[in-house]
């Protein structure tokens, strides 16, 4: 789909800047498994932090289309710091949907400045593809709620300010003891947490196969009491909340897919128009050739089809959790192929780290994972063909 003047001056903008610095960062955040502090301020001052605050509270507002862009961009210079910037953008779209306009003004303009970062705390040990299993409760205690459990595979968790945390409600009056076996998933509700709660605990980061620079960590709360006015929804509401807001951030991983394989993409180009083999460059090798052209393919197909989810989104049409869906899957299988053969046409220099593709090969296969796996999106896309949503 076209996009706007102003939507493809901010596309150069942020992939000018993920070349020059995000890229350089992203090498090194995969070598020391941290962070890269400096950069995320630099984010800040291209206001991508706010992407998904409104205006009245210091952010950019951006519509769904503009949003899927900047996250693709960021994702060509580095994958870690977009899922960063994403799961931030998840924690501000909860509270500008679901908080009051007290909580709102409170967070929202600090948020839009990257500071504090926020997190999404849903997936559990045991409830990951199923968040109704989940064991974290929050216990109603007159003008409080006490949350007990423990949350697994929380990116920003150990830079996170605030978390987003969902937990099985147990309604004041419940019979002393009552825990998460004895409510269902209908009871599962959202909860704003400030990280400096007493007796809430960030876990060791995760050593991961790749997106190295994200910190993912355990979180555990042990009795951290907050306000009643930080539940964001009514009891029981939490999961629909979750899907609404994954429905966009399923779109974000989408564009982050097609960012990263179009960096491979161009990566391999590059290193076939060099590399000489058999007296010519291996780019004049056919089946170099149709590598490439394969590539180029799944990627634009990758990005027509989140970029249509995208607008979808934006315009509330019926099929947009589908569409959502339909990228994300399609985006993410379509990195882990071109990265594949990206490595691939580099040889023995794609399995090492002197060569970002070896780093785009290890970061590409989290896409199919994280906000819902592969089987996860085919089975929403399916019950929609099937008219069972």
């Amino acid at each position: 789909m076209q996009l706007t003047e102003e939507q493809r001056a901010m596309r150069d903008v942020v992939r000018e800047f993920a070349v020059e610095e995000l890229r350089p960062a992203d090498r090194e955040a995969d070598e020391t498994e941290s962070f890269p502090e400096d950069v995320w301020d630099d984010l800040s001052d291209l206001d991508l932090t706010g992407l998904a605050v409104p205006e009245e509270f210091g952010g950019v507002d951006a519509d769904r289309v503009t949003y899927a862009v900047c996250n693709e961009a960021v994702a060509y210079g580095s994958l870690s710091i977009a899922t960063a910037l994403s799961v931030h953008g998840l924690a501000c779209s909860c509270i500008d949907a679901f908080a009051s306009d007290d909580q709102r003004e409170r967070w929202l303009p600090e948020m839009a400045t990257g500071r504090p970062v926020g997190a999404f705390a849903l997936s559990e040990p045991g409830a990951g593809s199923n968040p109704a299993q989940m064991s974290t409760v929050a216990r109603r205690n007159g003008d409080t709620y006490v949350l007990d459990g423990e949350k697994q595979w929380i990116t920003n968790a150990t830079r996170a300010g605030v978390a987003i945390v969902f937990a099985k409600a147990i309604p004041e009056g419940a019979p002393e003891g009552a825990g998460p076996d004895d409510v269902d998933g209908e009871t599962v509700t959202q909860f704003l947490v400030p990280t400096d709660a007493d007796g809430f605990d960030v876990g060791k980061p995760e050593s991961k196969l790749g997106l190295r620079g994200s910190d993912t960590a355990p979180i555990t709360l042990d009795g951290v009491e907050i306000p009643a006015e930080n539940r964001l929804t009514e009891e029981g509401r939490g999961l629909a909340a979750a899907f609404e807001i994954l429905t966009g951030g399923r779109v974000a991983i989408a564009a982050q897919a097609v960012g990263l394989a179009d960096a491979a993409l161009d990566d391999a180009t590059a290193y076939a128009q060099e590399r000489e083999q058999f007296d010519g460059a291996i780019a004049d090798i056919q089946t170099i050739r149709h590598k490439l052209a394969e590539m180029r393919t799944q990627l634009e197909a990758a990005r027509l089809l989140t970029r249509e989810a995208a607008r979808k989104l934006e315009a509330g049409t019926e099929d947009a959790a589908m569409a959502a869906s339909m990228a994300k899957y399609f985006a993410s299988e379509a990195a882990m192929t071109v990265t594949n053969e990206a490595v691939q046409i580099h040889g023995g220099y794609g399995y090492v780290q002197e060569f970002d593709v070896e780093r785009y090969y290890r970061d590409a296969k989290v896409t199919e994972i994280y906000e819902g796996t592969t089987q996860i999106q085919k089975e929403i896309v399916a019950r929609h063909v099937l008219d069972e949503q």
